[in-house]
């Protein structure tokens, strides 16, 4: 069985550090907010929002420890990414696909990455970070590094991909240092969780495969922090793989060429907008005295204009000359085939 780990209290981190969840959290939602509005202003090909995934990257991120672990996210990744240390102008140069963007602007968005921070690119396919983020982590074990460890990021419906099970069967076997992070949103795209496994639980498969699985309120950031550090320090110290399954709701469509519309009701999206984890993470810290709401709209206006200036900057910046279309694709001078 999956163990339920206790809602964590807040009382675990210092004051900073709550504020410092929340900011990223309002950094998020602004972000995805902005990718919303260029994509219906026809600027952006396509964006993907993160509502209601935020307590988790928050806590998640927290947890990662810069200039040591390595990072595979996957496609809901803004705030993670961020949490980790991407600079905020790289995710719109992601978006508007300059060429200062760090692939040269030939990816869509989310698929950032940056060596120097530990954050990997991402890949389209479902679970294929899931092999990489374990042979990264037994690369780590093989040359005896220590206090460092791998985070794999994935949804749910990565979790029924054979990679996913062949990646948590060999991370198992190995006892790699490698911490699996499932964001069970409920929805992978448009497949509810009831269509993907008889089991609704993703931590109880864990057992399957001889390692700890952990179920934590995906819209509590502190909770997730906890649960993510605790599996950190289990792996550092040697204690193989853990699943960590944060469970949250997707609030918004999959991406804006999808229309949620088609496959549920707002009834259902407004029962679970109860949750925000934004207000009620808001609600949580001015009921501990650690902020106040004031302080809360100064931090939500100076987001705002940090937002602004960062998209207003890179949209001057220069489109990718043509002439690159095929650099680093391969190697050496090539022809155009047609």
């Amino acid at each position: 069985m999956a163990s339920t780990r206790p809602a964590a209290a807040a009382d675990s981190l210092a004051s900073e550090q709550l504020v410092t969840l929340l900011s990223n959290m309002l950094l998020q939602r602004a972000v995805d907010t902005r990718g919303f509005q260029l994509n219906r202003q026809g600027k952006i090909g396509i964006a993907m929002g993160s509502e209601g995934h935020e307590a988790v990257q928050a806590g998640a991120g927290m947890a990662f420890e810069r200039g040591k672990d390595l990072l595979y996210p996957y496609y809901r990744n803004t705030g993670i990414t961020l949490a980790c240390g991407f600079a905020l102008e790289d995710i719109f140069r992601s978006q508007f696909a300059r060429a200062t963007d760090t692939t040269g602007g030939k990816s869509i968005i989310n698929h950032v990455t940056d060596k120097a921070k530990g954050i990997a690119t991402i890949s389209s396919i479902l679970a294929a970070q899931c092999p990489h983020a374990v042979g990264a982590a037994y690369a780590i074990k093989h040359r005896g590094e220590r206090d460092r460890i791998v985070l794999c990021q994935f949804g749910e419906g990565s979790t029924s991909e054979g990679e996913w099970h062949e990646s948590i069967n060999f991370a198992a076997i190995h006892q790699v240092p490698v911490v699996f992070l499932c964001e069970n949103n409920q929805w992978a795209i448009s497949t509810p969780i009831s269509k993907q496994m008889a089991n609704p639980s993703v931590a109880a498969r864990a057992q399957g495969y001889g390692i700890e699985g952990v179920v934590v309120d995906g819209f509590d950031p502190v909770a997730v922090y906890d649960a993510v550090r605790r599996a950190r320090a289990k792996a550092v110290a040697g204690g193989g793989p853990t699943i960590v399954e944060a469970m949250c709701y997707r609030f918004l469509s999959h991406t804006t060429d999808d229309d949620e519309r088609t496959y549920r009701t707002r009834e259902e999206v407004a029962e679970q907008r109860v949750n925000d984890p934004v207000p009620r993470f808001e609600a949580r810290l001015i009921g501990l005295g650690i902020i106040t709401r004031e302080r809360i709209e100064e931090m939500r206006a100076a987001i705002a204009a940090r937002v602004n200036a960062a998209t207003d900057a890179v949209e001057r910046e220069p489109s990718p000359d043509p002439k690159t279309l095929y650099d680093h694709v391969y190697e050496g001078s090539c022809e155009v085939w047609i």
